[in-house]
């Protein structure tokens, strides 16, 4: 039995890593996605980034319907945007800052083009909290946490915040 993964908390320096993109797609590939998936679900995430368990891989997984009982695992390997539109505003949070949101503004409308297990290309046009979500994860590939995307009051609050948490966040 594969050593389950553990998820990385702000401070890891994985996460400020720029992710190198996948070249093999092969079992372990599917093996580790596969695990990737049980520990969102079990974790309640609508999404999780390679290098949120340690991988400075250029992949992630996304199910935002999860929420209404339907889940539906989405994968991303290599991903890039190709075009993007408009703005919109949400409450986001982080599975590696556990118990912080806060209000980022992201591109509303997102044309991007990724590979699937099989290695295959694909694009797509994803709105509303899809754009979100993948915009979210596309950022920790490139070493961005949402906290870099809010106003440097919030920042600053952030900061404290997580002085008071930290301690018992990464003890675990």
């Amino acid at each position: 039995m594969k050593e389950e993964l553990k998820l990385r908390i702000y401070g890891a320096p994985v996460l400020r890593e720029k992710s190198t993109p996948v070249e093999k797609f092969d079992e372990d590939l599917k093996e580790t996605i596969k695990r990737m998936a049980e520990l969102m679900y079990k974790v309640k995430g609508l999404g999780l980034a390679a290098n949120q368990v340690g991988i400075p891989k250029r992949f992630f997984i996304m199910d935002i319907k999860q929420r209404e009982g339907t889940p539906e695992l989405e994968v991303y390997i290599n991903p890039e945007i190709l075009n993007a539109e408009g703005y919109t505003e949400y409450e986001e949070g982080c599975l590696s800052i556990p118990g912080y949101y806060a209000k980022v503004e992201r591109y509303a409308k997102l044309y991007i083009r990724a590979y699937d297990l099989e290695g295959k290309p694909f694009e797509k046009e994803l709105t509303g909290l899809h754009a979100i979500a993948f915009q979210h994860e596309y950022d920790h590939i490139e070493g961005i946490l949402f906290i870099d995307r809010i106003s440097p009051l919030k920042k600053e609050l952030f900061k404290r915040w997580w002085k008071k948490r930290e301690k018992e966040l990464v003890g675990k």
